[in-house]
């Protein structure tokens, strides 16, 4: 019988001790410290981050697929293999990026909408390659004068942070980047507006106009069709970027450029991830993108202007001859583009969008960061 009781006594004290270790308050997890960007005006590539301040690795890897228009060998996709690589350092190991370079993966004018349908989760493209897709935002590419590509790149993300307009709301926009002033680059010379006329030019987007408007015949089409349409005559010049005539060898199939900076005009191109995988990571994981994004876009523009120093070396090195349009010339140059930017605001009214004051805050930016910058 005592030992009957002794058995009920030790079996209540077993089920009071594990009741009262599930009750025991237990230390609280301290919340995850996203990474801190770096401001500095040259960037370097960030020191890992402390255990403490990186999201704990631990949870499913989320797989992304990032489609770049850019050939593998373009300092530009070099620059966004470098932000697909330092997401995933910061990450802790839960974002696994997947790059897919040259038009592998979709085409570039096809880049931005295979994100929308999620063909790719990420892009990389230009807002130009779809001409109409993106009207308020076309107002970035306009002959304005821009003096180099961290001008370019600095206000063309100032706007569309500000404006955030609906014409990209079917994705999340991480961030843009934009090429220095636009040149003419030809197989023949061409030193006056004269030489323009009836030249079939290699033009997208909003360049497209500015060659119209230069009495020139625009032909569209992407950088990687370019060289050869250059090689065979298909076109016999393109306007672009300097850092081109490198980037993508087009320098090998022209005979001389001619400095039409005046008019320099640029292309936006954005860095955008499908709306719907936006929105399905994590906040700490959302945080790490935002970070990177803000500032890989100081290294843009740097490599942009790197670039543009490179393609002039590399069309000199070719004997290429650069030449320069006299003062009266020039006048006539940025005469001739005008229509352009009254075009841009009326097209825009007659949409509902607020075209006159985005062109307003535009120029208004490019004179501000123009102070100083290197022509």
């Amino acid at each position: 019988m005592k030992t009957n009781h002794l058995i009920v006594l030790v079996c209540v004290i077993s089920v009071l001790a594990v009741v009262g270790a599930g009750c025991s308050p237990k230390e609280p997890t301290p919340p995850v410290k996203p990474a801190t960007p770096t401001s500095d005006a040259k960037p370097q590539a960030p020191a890992a981050p402390a255990a403490s301040e990186a999201p704990a690795a631990s949870g499913p890897v989320v797989e992304l697929s990032y489609s770049i228009f850019f050939p593998p060998t373009h300092v530009q996709c070099e620059t966004a293999v470098a932000w697909a690589k330092e997401v995933e350092k910061r990450s802790g190991g839960r974002v696994k990026i997947n790059t897919f370079p040259g038009g592998s993966l979709t085409q570039a004018p096809q880049v931005y909408d295979g994100v929308v349908s999620g063909v790719s989760e990420l892009g990389m493209s230009c807002f130009a390659y779809t001409r109409g897709r993106f009207p308020l935002l076309e107002g970035l590419d306009l002959p304005l004068g821009y003096p180099d590509g961290k001008v370019a790149t600095r206000v063309a993300n100032e706007m569309v942070q500000k404006y955030a307009p609906q014409e990209i709301a079917d994705t999340h926009v991480l961030y843009v980047h934009a090429h220095g002033p636009g040149i003419l680059a030809s197989k023949k010379p061409v030193r006056t507006l004269d030489d323009v006329a009836g030249m079939k030019v290699r033009a997208t987007g909003l360049s497209a106009k500015i060659v119209e408007s230069l009495k020139g015949t625009p032909v569209g089409m992407s950088q990687p069709e370019t060289y050869e349409a250059l090689q065979k005559g298909v076109v016999e010049a393109t306007l672009c970027p300097i850092e081109t005539l490198k980037g993508w060898k087009q320098g090998e199939v022209i005979s001389s450029v001619t400095d039409s900076s005046c008019i320099g005009y640029t292309t936006a191109m954005f860095v955008t991830i499908n709306k719907a995988k936006w929105e399905s990571l994590p906040a700490d994981i959302q945080a790490v993108f935002t970070q990177v994004s803000q500032e890989w876009v100081a290294r843009h523009g740097e490599a942009w202007d790197k670039a543009d120093e490179d393609g002039k070396a590399f069309v000199a090195s070719l004997n290429h001859e650069i030449i320069p349009l006299p003062e009266a010339e020039q006048t006539r140059w940025k005469e001739a583009v005008k229509p352009i930017l009254d075009g841009y605001v009326a097209a825009c009214k007659e949409k509902g969008l607020p075209g006159d004051t985005f062109l307003q805050d535009t120029l208004g930016l490019i004179a501000k960061y123009s102070q100083g910058s290197a022509q």
